[in-house]
């Protein structure tokens, strides 16, 4: 009997014993809370650009803490810093993003409420940094618990909206030693499609005129508003003469001050996009020549600051394959009954007729998706080394990035219990690539392959400039 009941005892432990990963993705879940309160400080920050202070201190200190090795300042950028630990090779690397959006300042309710702030996190980027500091923390675990070689770096990368944060930290070379990079993104699906995104170059145009009495001396005026006008009818022409895969957006970040003061100084802040960065010079230089027609016709004088400028996104089906399937393993969201509450009203908000859950609760099947509405300076580093992505269901299906209704659900369980789960699958890809050395060997042959290692250099479109730390003043 003795020995039976040992032998049930041995069979009984072998049936439940946890596999390493399954104890890594237990201790992530264990620790949602944790997390949640991480981000949420961020979110409660909404720091724009270069100015994420606050948000880059504390996600250095979450990872110090957890004995990563912190060199701040880097590529020259006071909110730039990597995390690293272990040693050799291979060398993975988790990227981690924390600036807001001005002008977007949400409560985490289903109703339209300002809290009063300058800022909001409509990209999710404070659930971004938090849950790759997540994975980080604990792959790092899983790296001590079963004696792995190698090297693990968290990136604390600035200012991805518009102001290329990454671009500054790739021309620096901090990425050149690493063998696989792996991100993720908010979003109202759960995704690890590959596919590409948008080149981008963006920047401010300054025109400076004379100032007079707009009634009582208007000739000796010389309106730099004329100027910005001028510039932006010409480029609205030039709309019907660029692929039709091309986006041109703008804003006038000053007009003046009176209308019976002809305006001394204004400014433009561009954008152009293309699927192709070749495309996207082509048409930044023919919005130059429009600023320098725009100058000369008013009699105004122009000069620009070049404040970005973004790769378009090179995929890796190796790697993201290796990503779909272990988020497949992790699993989309269950919604409760108030979660349910919550989406229906900002459902409503969208001006959809229904939300289709299956969204925020499956998995898309693994596929190329082509062009993608949006840019990201992710793409100069998979140009740099093979990287690979997925987006999770932190905002209520439907819901468009850059708006409100991504800010509230950011702000409470839906985006907390989304970014736990990109932290998961993130942790298990990060695992898997240290413990394969043929799927980094395979996805560095598919990465030479697309990029074309003779006739490639990268070649930062930022140029030269220092990074555009005050590109959000």
């Amino acid at each position: 009997m003795k020995q039976l009941f040992f032998l049930c005892s041995l069979i009984s432990a072998s049936v439940f014993a946890q596999s390493p990963k399954e104890k890594m993705l237990e201790n992530i879940g264990k620790k949602e809370m944790y997390y949640g309160k991480i981000a949420k400080q961020i979110w409660n920050y909404a720091e724009v650009g270069y100015q994420e202070t606050k948000s880059s201190a504390l996600l250095q200190e979450t990872l110090s803490k957890e004995g990563f090795k912190i060199e701040k300042g880097v590529a020259g950028i006071p909110t730039a810093f990597t995390a690293t630990f272990g040693e050799g090779k291979p060398i993975i690397g988790i990227l981690g993003e924390f600036d807001a959006l001005p002008g977007l300042s949400q409560d985490s309710t289903a109703d339209q409420k300002s809290i009063g702030g300058i800022a909001g996190h409509a990209c999710g980027h404070h659930l971004f940094g938090t849950a790759s500091a997540a994975a980080a923390i604990s792959v790092k675990e899983y790296i001590k618990a079963n004696n792995l070689k190698g090297t693990l770096r968290f990136y604390g990368t600035p200012a991805e909206e518009g102001g290329s944060g990454k671009v500054y930290m790739v021309r620096e070379g901090l990425f050149n030693d690493v063998d696989a990079v792996v991100h993720w993104h908010p979003g109202s699906s759960n995704s690890a499609s590959f596919g590409t995104s948008l080149a981008n170059k963006s920047g401010k145009f300054r025109f400076y005129g004379v100032s007079a009495h707009a009634a009582a001396s208007p000739e000796k005026g010389r309106s730099a508003l004329d100027g910005v006008e001028a510039m932006d009818n010409m480029v609205n022409m030039l709309r019907e003469h660029v692929p039709s895969d091309t986006r041109i957006h703008y804003v006038i970040t000053n007009g003046g001050k009176a209308p019976n003061v002809v305006p001394d100084f204004a400014e433009v802040y561009y954008y152009a996009r293309s699927p192709r960065r070749s495309d996207v010079m082509d048409v930044w230089s023919r919005i130059e020549n429009a600023a320098k027609g725009a100058a000369m016709g008013t009699g105004t004088r122009v000069d620009w600051e070049l404040t970005g400028g973004t790769y378009e996104l090179l995929p890796n089906e190796t790697l993201a394959k290796v990503m779909h399937a272990n988020l497949t393993k992790v699993g989309g969201l269950n919604y409760t009954v108030e979660e349910k509450a919550f989406a229906e009203k900002i459902s409503k908000s969208l001006g959809l007729e229904s939300i289709k859950y299956e969204d925020g609760t499956g998995v898309k099947p693994l596929a190329v998706e082509k062009g993608g509405g949006g840019s990201t300076d992710v793409g100069d580093v998979s140009w740099t080394v093979p990287t690979v992505g997925l987006t999770t269901a932190t905002w209520v299906p439907g819901t468009p990035a850059h708006s409100w209704q991504a800010v509230a659900a950011g702000g409470m369980s839906i985006g907390r219990k989304g970014m736990v789960n990109a932290a998961k699958t993130m942790a298990l890809t990060v695992t898997d690539l240290f413990e394969s050395p043929q799927t980094l060997k395979d996805a560095k042959i598919e990465f030479e392959k697309a990029r074309g290692t003779k006739e490639f250099k990268y070649q930062a479109m930022v140029g030269d400039r220092k990074p555009a730390l005050d590109y959000r003043k």
